[in-house]
């Protein structure tokens, strides 16, 4: 099943939710997602269009592959229309294939703690800035909507930023215990 990215930043992260992702057959179901958009002043696209983040503004459905601290690879889903410069963060997977892989890469055996963050994820997963640009519906990505209509999804507020922080865009998988952190008090 085709996953649709022609909506809303905040619409395609929650709708992210319980979808499988895996990058040449390693993966899992998505459990953490934040929306950005270039309304909003924590967005990478909020300035415009440079060479570190074009890929944002690209069609939707492709990765948006960025260092965070010149240390950690993130990987974003690029909605909404080309030109516009919106995407979804994919913050925490749940590991379900190719779990030796993943333990390999990130040198861990704790099952919980391979993709619970965006940095842990890339790692696990393999994704680096060759990535960037790349379908999500082709190799070595593969996306699959989930096909369970009843998942709880909660929401609150985003992590790790310094604007727009009343903005409760960080979607989560309700009782997921492979988040990147708990959801903050008030999430709804």
């Amino acid at each position: 099943m085709r996953f649709d990215f022609s909506a809303t930043a905040p619409e395609v992260a929650q709708r992210l939710i319980g979808a499988t992702l895996t990058v040449d057959g390693v993966g899992g179901v998505i459990v953490e997602t934040e929306a950005y958009d270039q309304s909003d002043p924590a967005s990478h696209s909020y300035a415009g269009k440079t060479a570190r983040n074009a890929s944002m503004f690209g069609p939707p459905g492709r990765a948006y592959v960025y260092r965070s601290y010149g240390l950690h690879w993130c990987l974003n889903a690029v909605c909404m229309p080309a030109g516009h410069g919106a995407g979804v963060l994919i913050r925490a997977l749940e590991p379900t294939v190719g779990i030796e892989t993943m333990q390999h890469r990130r040198r861990i055996q704790e099952v919980r703690l391979l993709c619970a963050g965006p940095g842990r994820l890339c790692q696990a997963l393999g994704v680096d800035r060759s990535h960037d640009g790349s379908r999500l519906d082709r190799k070595p990505f593969r996306l699959v909507a989930s096909s369970t209509r009843e998942l709880l999804v909660t929401n609150g507020v985003r992590i790790g930023i310094s604007h727009s922080r009343e903005l409760s865009w960080r979607f989560a998988l309700a009782g997921s215990r492979f988040l990147s952190r708990p959801m903050t008090a008030g999430a709804s």
